[in-house]
């Protein structure tokens, strides 16, 4: 198969002023397209035979480098799309609600534990709630690792790639995190997600 920059889910003014169209754009036109085209190149022959990304991301896994990078990029960057929405965030509604109730003790303590996750990423990477051994946790990951390859299900992830944010936020990776959990998160998705794993 061959990685394709997705259509975005919204306009990308849609997330403002939580996230400006200027920072949406670069990042996936920019960002997001130019692993698409890299990692193309690399899959060029590869060998790789994959029916979906997520089997993608999984057979560049065992490949590593530069394919690796450039794979799991375009799986990270298209979960990103999808774990916001426009008018997001805020407490959860349906499955996902419970789960993080059970797992997280309350709502206000898996933002505490997102947020912090994400802080602590040292560097460039992602925060990911995810579904391992089927209780609810925070993962990090460095560059364009994903839970995909360690065998967690992936529910949201936020970027904390600076170019993610440092137009919209400078250094403030904090107040970034913050907005993403009460303005962008997309419960829907992640209940989706939760009901598929």
């Amino acid at each position: 198969m061959k990685l394709e920059l997705p259509a975005l889910p919204y306009a990308t003014n849609a997330l403002e002023p939580h996230m400006s169209a200027q920072t949406f754009s670069f990042h996936h036109a920019k960002h997001h397209n130019a692993y698409v085209v890299k990692g193309n190149e690399l899959l060029e022959g590869s060998g790789i035979v994959a029916n979906t990304l997520e089997e993608l991301v999984k057979a560049a896994a065992k490949v590593g480098g530069a394919l690796f990078n450039n794979v799991g990029q375009c799986y990270n960057h298209e979960f990103f799309w999808k774990s916001m929405k426009p008018n997001g965030g805020g407490a959860p509604t349906g499955a996902i609600a419970a789960k993080i109730d059970a797992d997280f003790g309350s709502y206000d303590n898996f933002k505490k534990e997102f947020v912090a996750g994400g802080v602590g990423q040292f560097g460039s990477g992602w925060v990911w709630l995810v579904l391992d051994g089927g209780k609810l946790k925070i993962a990090k990951s460095a560059n364009a690792e994903t839970p995909l390859t360690s065998g967690a299900t992936p529910i949201i992830v936020c970027d904390v790639w600076e170019h993610a944010y440092y137009l919209d936020f400078q250094n403030r990776r904090p107040d970034f995190l913050a907005c993403f959990v009460d303005n962008l998160l997309n419960w829907d998705f992640a209940n989706a997600n939760l009901a598929k794993a």
